[in-house]
Formats: structure tokens, C-alpha cells, sequence
């Protein structure tokens, strides 16, 4: 007799979540330690870039550069390619388009919306050719415990190159992110800022979308630098903490998530959402004992 996936989930107790036994036997397994590797890679890409979007109010571009990146690795699907190689493409294509016909915040939303809906449509007709419309939802929900060497490398190489390239435009960037006109008046090129970190964050939702899932990419993107900002106005400060808020979401979500053998990204947004609610309560704490 077949089991169904409701069933297995029925079998599923509360003694289970807390299973450390099995938990410390699953980290025998490498693909268990790459996929830690992983997640702790994605957590240090996503909490350093989390604070200026935020800043920047570029979570709608997250999501685009993350659905579109399902795009992209559909048509590689379709033509034989890599298909992580074929998702980077999809997510930096996506993230220009955003950073050039977007770069004013009263325009952004509208451009996103119109870019996602068309990418959406063609990777629904990529899938549709390549003939496993099955594949798309593993995109969506992402397949961290199989990242294996080659997706490990290809994290480990983007979150060098989007560290040192933040790290060279990041006083500049900060300053367009803060006071925008004040920063152009000065000289700094807005639409080149716009365009770079556009592209940066296409190709750090790319590599979410492999781990995962495109759907909750946000959970890690956004989620950490917004609890972050609720606690301090000190840019460095925010980062810091939002690196760690995600480094605890990405690693605690993976650990517990290995004995009751549940999908990754359930515990994941699960333990950002909690971060989030225990910074907005703190925040909003100090703001009633500043104005008393």
C-alpha cells in the first residue's frame, strides 16, 4: 500500500522535532554538512544585502529576481543546460531590467510587475515544453539536502563577488539609499548604483531559489535586515545583526527540520517570522520608554 503524503505527514509527532539522536546521526551524512555549508553561505549573502534593501524598498525586486530566476532555469532545463548557471542567468537579466527601467522608487513596483508577469508566463511555457511541470514546483520550494559540491562551489564564488563588490560601492550606495537627492546632487551615479546592486541581488535570489525555493527567498532577503532596523539606526550595526538573524533562520531551520524530515524552508521563514516579531516588540518597547 502506497503511503500518501498526508499520511506521512500524520505520522509525524511532536517527539519528533525534538529527536537529537537522529538529528546528530543525519550529520554523519556530507550532503548533510554541504547543505549546512550552504545555508550558512546564503544566510552571510542574504544578511549583508538585507539592510539596504530594505533601505532601498526593493522587496518586491527580491521576489521578482527570484520568480524570474525559476524562469531561467526552466529554459535551461528546456535546452540542457546547467540549470543553477541557468537560473543565475534568468535572476541578473531580471535584476538589470529592474535597476534600469526602475530606478526611481515611484516607478519600481509598476516596471517589476510588468518584467515578472511576462518572465513567469514564458518559464510556465519552458516547463510546459521540457514536459515536467513537476520540476517547476521544485524550484519554487527549493532541494537544499541534494546542493552537492557543484551548488556549493557556485554559492561559495557568488558570495565572494557580491561581498567584494558591495564592499567597494558601499559608502556610495548607502548614501543614494538615505537621501537620494542629496547624493545626486553630489555626483554619485544613481542609475549605475541602482543597476549594480540590482544585478547583486539577482544573484544572490538566484542562489536561494537552488536552496530554498523561489517562493521563500524573502524569508532570508528581506525578513533579517527588517528585524534588524527595528533595533538600531546604525548602519554597520544593522548589518551585523541582520547577518545574524539570518545565519540563526538559515542553520537552525536546517537542524530542525532533519529529524522530523520536513521540508528546510518551513522552519526557515518560520524562525525569521519569529526574529521579526521578538525585534518589532523590542523596538516598539523603546519607543514608548523614549517618548516617557
Amino acid at each position: 500500500m502506497t503511503t500518501t503524503p498526508l499520511a506521512a505527514a500524520a505520522d509525524i509527532t511532536i517527539s519528533d522535532f525534538w529527536n537529537f539522536s537522529e538529528t546528530i546521526r543525519l550529520l554523519g551524512y556530507d550532503f548533510v554538512w554541504q547543505a549546512l555549508l550552504a545555508l550558512a553561505l546564503l544566510g552571510l549573502l542574504s544578511g549583508v544585502l538585507a539592510p539596504m534593501i530594505v533601505a532601498r524598498q526593493m522587496s518586491f525586486a527580491v521576489h521578482g529576481a527570484s520568480e524570474l530566476s525559476v524562469t531561467g532555469a526552466a529554459a535551461a532545463l528546456l535546452i540542457g543546460f546547467s540549470v543553477n548557471v541557468g537560473g543565475v542567468i534568468g535572476a541578473v537579466i531580471a535584476a538589470a531590467v529592474f535597476g534600469i527601467m526602475g530606478n526611481r522608487a515611484r516607478e519600481r513596483d509598476s516596471v517589476i510587475g510588468v518584467v515578472m508577469a511576462f518572465g513567469l508566463g514564458l518559464g510556465v511555457l519552458f516547463l510546459a515544453l521540457y514536459g515536467r511541470i513537476g520540476t517547476g514546483f521544485a524550484l519554487l520550494t527549493g532541494q537544499v539536502v541534494s546542493v552537492g559540491v557543484q551548488g556549493l562551489t557556485a554559492i561559495a564564488i557568488t558570495t565572494a563577488v557580491v561581498l567584494v563588490v558591495l564592499a567597494v560601492i558601499y559608502r556610495p550606495l548607502l548614501f543614494a539609499s538615505l537621501d537620494p537627492r542629496v547624493a545626486e546632487a553630489n555626483g554619485v551615479p544613481m542609475r549605475l548604483m541602482s543597476v549594480v546592486f540590482a544585478i547583486l541581488i539577482g544573484l544572490a535570489a538566484a542562489q536561494g531559489v537552488q536552496i530554498i525555493g523561489a517562493l521563500l527567498v524573502m524569508s532570508l532577503m528581506i525578513t533579517p535586515g527588517a528585524a534588524a532596523a527595528r533595533l538600531s539606526a546604525n548602519p554597520n550595526v544593522v548589518i551585523g545583526l541582520s547577518v545574524i538573524f539570518a545565519e540563526v533562520a538559515a542553520i537552525g531551520g536546517l537542524l530542525l527540520s532533519l529529524a522530523p524530515q520536513l521540508p528546510v524552508s518551513v522552519f526557515v521563514t518560520t524562525i525569521s517570522f519569529i526574529i521579526y516579531l521578538i525585534c518589532r516588540w523590542i523596538g516598539r518597547r523603546r519607543t514608548h520608554a523614549t517618548r516617557a
